[in-house]
C-alpha cells in the first residue's frame, strides 16, 4: 500500500504535516509493505530535502498512491478520483461552506476519512491539535496583554522555531501580581493552556479560594462544566446529566467574571448549554475580565465577546461591552478578544510532532491489521461508490438539498 503525504492547498497556508520524515521511516519500518511518497512543497515546515535525506521519494506526481495523507481541506479541483484521502473536512456539523467539498468528494468516488472522526467507539477522539491549539492560545493571551498594556514584548509564535523557544520567551517576562486567570475545560485544549500557565509558575488555586481570597501573586483557577454552571432548580449537579441534557441549566459564571481579569476559553461548548457570559453579562458593572483568549471560537455563542474569528497575521480585536460593537484592542474601557481558529498553524513543527505519533498509533497498524479497532471503520464518511456511509447518511439532506 502506497501513501502519500499530499500537499496542503488551502489559503491561508498551513504548514503541518501529519508524518514527520523520521515517521514516515519508521511506518516503512514497522510495515514492509508500506511505502511512502511525498508531493513536493514549499510551504510545509519540513522541507522536500529532509524527507529525501531519510530515504523517502518526493515527487510533484503523487497520483500513484492509494492514501493520499492531508490536514486541512483539499481543493476540489486537486482532488483524485477513486482514492482514499485523510484530512479535515469540516463537514460533519452540516458546515454550509463546505458543502460543495463533499459534494465533490461523492461526485468523484473518494473514500473520505476525517481526522476528526478517529475516535474510540464512545466517540471520544483519538487525535487531533487541541493541545497545542492551547498552548499558543495561552501564550497569545499574554502576548496581547503585554502589548494593550505596554509592559512587555513578546514575538509572534509563527516566528519561533518550536515550543521551547516559545517557552524562553516567556520567561522573559513579568505578570501583573494581581493578575487573576480564569482557564475553563478539561480536554486536551485546557491541558495544553494549563502547560503554559504552570511552565509561567502562576499557581493554580481551588475554585473556593479563588472566590473569595486575595493574592499577592498572579493565580488562575481551571473551572469544569459543573463550576461555570448550576441546576435552575438549585439541587446538586451531575455533570454526566448535564451532557445528556443541558436544559435545566444556567450559566453561573458571573461569580468568576466578577473577581478576574482574563479568560482563556478552552472548554467545549454542547448544543443547547447555557451561555457562558452572554453581552448583558458584559455590560453588569461587576463583570470586570478585560482580556479573553477565546481558543474554543464560537462565534456569536457562550462567549459574548467573541463576534468573529480573528487571524494569525491579525490576532486581536477590542468588543465594547456597551455599543456590543468591534473596536480597537486596546480602547479603553473594552475586552480585548484573541480568538484565532486555527492556532496550532503557528507551532507547525511541535504540533506535527504530536499528531503523526498519534497518528502512527492508532491509524497506520488499521491498515495491516484488518481495522480490528473499527478506527477505519468510524471515520470513513464516504464509500468508493459515491455514495455517504451509514453512520454518516444523515448529511444525505445537507449535500444534495442544502439542509
Amino acid at each position: 500500500m502506497t501513501f502519500a503525504l499530499i500537499k496542503e492547498t488551502k489559503t491561508p497556508p498551513d504548514k503541518r504535516v501529519v508524518l514527520s520524515p523520521e515517521m514516515c521511516q519508521e511506518v516503512m519500518k514497522e510495515h514492509p509493505d508500506a511505502r511512502i511518497v511525498v508531493e513536493s512543497s514549499d510551504i510545509r515546515v519540513f522541507k522536500d530535502d529532509d524527507y529525501r535525506a531519510v530515504g523517502v521519494e518526493v515527487s510533484d506526481d503523487v497520483s500513484e498512491a492509494d492514501v493520499m495523507l492531508g490536514v486541512k481541506e483539499v481543493k476540489e479541483a486537486a482532488l483524485i478520483p477513486k482514492k482514499k484521502y485523510f484530512f479535515f473536512s469540516h463537514t460533519i456539523k452540516k458546515q454550509p461552506y463546505n458543502r460543495s467539498l463533499l459534494h465533490t468528494v461523492l461526485d468523484k468516488k473518494i473514500e473520505l476519512f476525517d481526522h476528526e472522526l478517529i475516535t474510540r467507539p464512545n466517540g471520544a477522539r483519538l487525535i487531533g491539535f487541541g493541545f497545542y491549539a492551547g498552548l499558543v492560545g495561552a501564550y497569545n493571551a499574554f502576548r496581547a496583554l503585554g502589548m494593550r498594556d505596554k509592559l512587555f514584548d513578546l514575538p509572534k509564535v509563527e516566528t519561533l522555531h518550536d515550543l521551547q523557544e516559545l517557552k524562553s520567551e516567556l520567561d522573559k517576562i513579568q505578570v501583573p501580581k494581581n493578575l487573576r486567570i480564569i482557564l475553563s475545560g478539561t480536554g486536551k485544549v485546557a491541558r495544553g493552556a494549563n502547560e503554559i500557565l504552570d511552565h509561567m509558575k502562576i499557581r493554580q488555586v481551588t475554585d473556593a479560594d479563588y472566590l473569595s481570597l486575595t493574592f499577592d501573586e498572579p493565580v488562575y483557577c481551571l473551572i469544569d462544566v459543573t463550576e461555570y454552571n448550576r441546576r435552575i432548580d438549585g439541587k446538586p449537579m451531575d455533570k454526566y446529566e448535564f451532557y445528556d441534557d443541558p436544559s435545566g441549566h444556567e450559566s453561573d459564571f458571573m461569580r468568576y467574571a466578577k473577581v478576574s481579569d482574563m479568560f482563556i476559553a478552552g472548554h467545549f461548548y454542547g448544543d443547547g448549554a447555557p451561555y457562558l457570559f452572554t453581552r448583558e453579562d458584559a455590560k453588569n458593572p461587576d463583570f470586570k475580565i478585560n482580556l479573553v483568549a477565546d481558543i474554543s471560537c464560537d462565534i456569536d455563542g457562550p462567549v459574548a465577546s467573541t463576534i468573529r474569528s480573528s487571524t494569525i497575521a491579525d490576532p486581536y480585536y477590542g468588543y465594547d461591552p456597551v455599543s456590543e460593537e468591534e473596536t480597537a484592542f486596546d480602547a479603553p474601557g473594552a475586552i480585548t478578544v484573541m480568538a484565532v481558529d486555527n492556532l496550532p498553524c503557528e507551532l507547525p513543527r511541535d504540533a506535527s510532532f504530536g499528531f503523526g505519533e498519534m497518528f502512527l498509533k492508532w491509524v497506520i497498524p488499521a491498515f495491516f491489521n484488518g481495522d480490528k479497532d473499527g478506527i477505519l471503520h468510524r471515520a470513513r464518511m464516504t464509500t468508493e461508490n459515491g455514495t455517504l456511509t451509514e453512520r454518516y447518511s444523515y448529511l444525505q439532506d445537507y449535500v444534495y438539498g442544502g439542509n
